[in-house]
């Protein structure tokens, strides 16, 4: 079956970004001139998918805000006869369905999921962490199209994975795989953060995902584990052993924007590939650390 809807969950509290996350929803902080959530929109439109479903907590209603009509604004925009700012927003969400489920408690990833199932029903369907940014690159298929094609072509679910240092290894969820084809891997076991020196592989889950629906069965049956949530990565290792998973490595530029590191890195690399900021800031840096 073709993807046709994206699951994103949005309903975190933004923790590490406190103060600033206080009124403010992550998911909606700029990296530079665009909220970090547009970008995965800008991900699931490239893909082709045509329906979002956001999973979101009290106190996230300006994401569902984000993606409604501004009167105000835009009247304000076209008397000045500057509405072009705000057409590659609407060329990018012109064609998208976008559903919102509250999540009334939180108690994570792999429930957060589950609160989609009434709007997914019984297609298969992607999962993108909306503080994940992946830049697809020149000529290449956005990251969770490289997901989805490999899932029409399988029938299997299909996560993308990552490589990372040992050191980082308890920092995400880690898999178990063994070789099936050029960068595609049979998944075994899912782990959730495992203590250094105790990860199944040095591959991570970076927070893309194309689940079939059955999911939604291991999901129920998954039950609380730390802080008494249902952890996603617990649900897809019984989906592995139950029905198969593959993992491959998405080819695009990834940002973790939900780190205060890796967001600062997004705003400088894609600063950088700004057409009207670009070089000045290219400029700025040389000076500022003495390059060539």
């Amino acid at each position: 079956m073709k993807i046709r809807k994206a699951v994103i969950p949005v309903a975190g509290l933004g923790t590490r970004f406190l103060p600033a996350t206080k009124t403010v929803p992550k998911e909606l902080l700029p990296i530079v001139d665009k909220p970090t959530l547009l970008y995965i929109v800008e991900e699931i439109v490239a893909a082709g998918l045509s329906e979002i479903v956001l999973i979101a907590g009290r106190g996230k209603t300006a994401i569902e805000d984000f993606f409604d009509t501004s009167y105000e604004l835009e009247a304000t925009l076209e008397k000045a006869g500057r509405l072009e700012l705000l057409k590659p927003f609407h060329e990018t969400v012109k064609n998208l369905t976008v559903v919102s489920i509250r999540q009334h408690v939180a108690l994570g990833l792999g429930h957060a999921v589950l609160c989609a199932e009434p709007a997914i029903g019984r297609e298969p369907f992607a999962v993108l962490l909306g503080d994940e940014v992946m830049i697809r690159r020149p000529g290449k298929p956005s990251g969770i199209a490289q997901l989805t094609k490999i899932y029409e072509e399988t029938g299997v679910s299909t996560v993308a994975v990552m490589p990372v240092e040992e050191s980082e290894v308890n920092k995400y969820g880690m898999v178990k795989v063994t070789e099936r084809a050029e960068n595609l891997w049979n998944v075994h076991d899912v782990v959730e953060k495992p203590a250094l020196g105790q990860a199944p592989s040095r591959f991570a889950l970076p927070g893309r995902y194309v689940f079939d629906a059955s999911i939604f069965e291991d999901l129920r049956q998954t039950k609380p584990g730390r802080g008494g949530e249902i952890q996603l990565t617990d649900a897809m290792t019984s989906l592995a052993k139950r029905q198969g998973l593959l993992a491959t490595v998405i080819d695009a530029q990834r940002f973790d924007a939900g780190d205060k590191l890796g967001y600062l890195q997004a705003n400088i690399e894609l600063g950088l590939s700004h057409p009207q900021i670009g070089p000045a800031l290219e400029k700025y840096l040389k000076e500022r650390f003495g390059g060539k």
